[in-house]
């Protein structure tokens, strides 16, 4: 069997205190996670863990990067049986609703990340995952007319805002399934409202045009 060269054994190690980050930051938040019990849990030694991410705030990011990750494939998940740019978009919001309720995309992304982070780290992580996601989806909806090109940054803010507080309200809800079903539905009116009005004009008016 050939030997793990030292990058392998590095990735090894890095992937092993992530993994275990997760486990423990997700469920027991990051004041109360040390990183002497993410590194035992990890079956790897403290100095280890300091070498690869230079100490707790350095691996609670690499924590919060791989989480992101999870996030995103999620919502590319969500959109691979929908029918159109619409039904996409309703989707992965709706997935990204539903993973809200997950412990670890509560505690980890939605309520230590912005105080650990900062929002500005955290908004940058974003950008490159799940909301890189949400602009894709916001730009296929352009395409297929259902938002009018000039009003594409306006309306992906009014829905990214209408996310962000629903992810919160959800982070904090003590009755998650009724917050959820509270927070879809307001989401789902937004989305309509966002991208339907005025932009809807065009295929509706096709479809009348063929009706008639």
């Amino acid at each position: 069997m050939a030997r793990r060269t030292q990058v392998e054994r590095s990735n090894e190690t890095m992937s092993a205190l992530i993994e275990a980050g997760q486990r423990l930051f997700g469920r027991d938040g990051y004041a109360a996670t040390s990183i002497e019990a993410v590194a035992a849990a990890a079956n790897v030694t403290k100095g280890a863990a300091y070498h690869h991410f230079g100490g707790k705030i350095g691996l609670f990011r690499a924590v919060f990067v791989h989480q992101e990750i999870e996030l995103a494939a999620a919502l590319v998940r969500a959109r691979a049986s929908a029918n159109d740019s619409w039904s996409a978009l309703r989707g992965g919001c709706r997935a990204f609703l539903e993973n809200c309720l997950d412990q670890n995309v509560r505690q980890i992304l939605l309520l230590d990340g912005p105080s650990v982070l900062g929002w500005d780290t955290v908004r940058e992580i974003e950008d490159q995952h799940t909301l890189k996601l949400l602009r894709e989806r916001l730009q296929a909806a352009v395409a297929d007319g259902w938002i009018p090109a000039d009003e594409l940054g306006i309306r992906y803010r009014l829905l990214f805002s209408a996310l962000c507080e629903a992810g919160m309200l959800l982070a904090r809800a003590e009755d998650l399934e009724a917050a959820l079903a509270a927070t879809a539905e307001e989401v789902d009116n937004l989305l309509f409202a966002v991208t339907r009005y005025p932009a809807a004009s065009a295929p509706v008016q096709a479809e009348v045009a063929e009706g008639g």
